[in-house]
């Protein structure tokens, strides 16, 4: 069996702790930021609204900045404010709601949780965090933690992003931070620290300083009041640590927390040497052919076809134009065929590859992919009926495909087609696109 961290690297003086507790929650009374869903769960009396308030601004700030998430979540809030209500609306009502905050999954697991808590749980939801993580889908044990916490007082610690950073820096754990024995030993400080009579507010208030303090580059340790705790801070102070180790200290063995020898303290960085983070792999590029189909609708209004994606896999459920997968070395013309050829089930009619117009490339960075839309368009004459294709599709105009469940990327295909008709028109332009420019104003997101 491994050995167990070396005492350095924990918090086992109960009077450290104790003063640890007092200075952060002190802190977050005078500094932490107003926002929705802390307001929410503040005033709200009904412990399962207060658990719901909680619970979808958690699954909204997965992955997501907070400025981004607020506008999502007001609005999400006045729409479907109980779990009652979430769980009769649909899953496009639901798409449509959350297009642009990225992760599509999150809100159709969100959903999904809401129907069984109505029609598996009598409309209550868990209270403790083993019960929330074990019987809500897309709840993990950072989310139970969370929502038990925070709505219902449990003393559970919790370990996101912010907080990872916030104690490796504390006890300068210098392993990689997605390793299984530093997730263990943070989950297990993080229990240890919590504060028993407001375990909701310790556990915002660690997040808190990992979001406005202890950041991961120029961290503000000046304004840190818990940096008298803080090993990384002293380290950076008073330099390495003496070369002949303390019997408690890391120096007997390999360590499962403390840096590599292969990267050893960098007086540069300061405390941002930690945390260490295992190097991320590139993401796989992707191309994709798209093309935007047009036809005149009432008043002679442009009208866009956008079809369904399947129920499951990237960007699930969610409308966008025509699309199809290519080979990364398929030349233009074999492109343009292929393409075609995947028209011509959607319209029921042969289509000239040669009939569609090249528009340029966009850009879309996934998390774990890079895409590249190249972007076609294809006017249509007189009325358009489709063919028997195995997706839902409609045809839509410009504002009721911004109101549809839409991606970003889809948004920047029609930005890109938009450009380029106006081009177009002007007297003063009409060039013609080469092949391989990028559609401008498409960059990457």
């Amino acid at each position: 069996a491994p050995a167990p961290p070396p005492a350095r690297h924990l918090f086992s003086d109960p009077a450290e702790v104790e003063a640890l507790r007092g200075n952060l929650l002190a802190w977050y009374d005078r500094c932490k930021r107003d926002l929705p869903w802390r307001a929410l769960a503040a005033t709200e009396p009904d412990a399962d609204r207060r658990g719901y308030a909680v619970w979808v601004s958690e699954i909204m700030l997965q992955q997501t900045q907070v400025a981004t998430v607020i506008d999502y979540y007001n609005r999400w809030m006045q729409k479907w404010p109980t779990l009652q209500a979430l769980s009769q609306a649909s899953l496009e009502e639901v798409n449509e709601l959350w297009a642009g905050l990225g992760y599509y999954s999150r809100g159709k697991r969100l959903q999904e949780a809401a129907r069984k808590v109505v029609s598996e749980l009598a409309g209550q939801m868990p209270r403790t965090a083993e019960d929330l993580q074990k019987l809500l889908p897309g709840v993990g044990r950072y989310t139970a933690g969370a929502i038990a916490s925070i709505s219902y007082g449990q003393a559970t610690g919790v370990v996101d992003g912010n907080v990872v950073r916030v104690l490796c820096r504390l006890r300068c754990i210098g392993a990689d931070s997605s390793s299984p024995a530093v997730i263990d030993c943070l989950w297990d400080m993080a229990n240890v620290l919590v504060d028993r009579s407001r375990p909701g507010d310790f556990n915002q208030a660690l997040m808190e300083l990992g979001a406005t303090v202890c950041v991961p580059k120029a961290p503000l340790c000046g304004e840190c009041p818990v940096k008298q705790h803080c090993q990384a801070w002293r380290r950076k102070l008073f330099g390495n640590p003496p070369k002949v180790p303390d019997v408690e200290d890391c120096g007997f063995g390999d360590c499962p927390l403390c840096p590599p020898a292969t990267e050893p303290w960098d007086s540069s960085l300061g405390v941002t040497n930690f945390p260490r983070k295992a190097a991320k792999k590139p993401p796989r590029a992707m191309r994709t052919a798209t093309c935007v189909l047009e036809r005149r609708g009432c008043h002679r209004a442009p009208e866009y076809l956008i079809v369904q994606r399947p129920s499951s896999g990237l960007l699930a459920g969610l409308w966008e134009f025509p699309s199809l997968p290519l080979a990364q070395d398929l030349q233009e013309e074999r492109e343009r065929e292929e393409l075609a050829d995947h028209l011509q089930a959607w319209l029921g009619r042969p289509v000239a590859a040669k009939g569609l117009r090249f528009i340029g490339e966009v850009i879309h960075i996934f998390s774990h992919i890079h895409q590249t839309y190249v972007v076609y368009s294809l006017p249509l004459d007189g009325d358009v009926t489709l063919g028997p294709a195995l997706s839902p599709s409609r045809w839509v105009t410009e504002d009721e495909f911004h109101a549809s469940a839409v991606s970003t990327a889809m948004k920047k295909v029609l930005k890109a087609h938009e450009k380029q008709r106006r081009e177009e028109s002007s007297p003063a332009k009409g060039s013609k696109r080469k092949r391989g420019a990028k559609a401008q104003g498409a960059g990457s997101t």
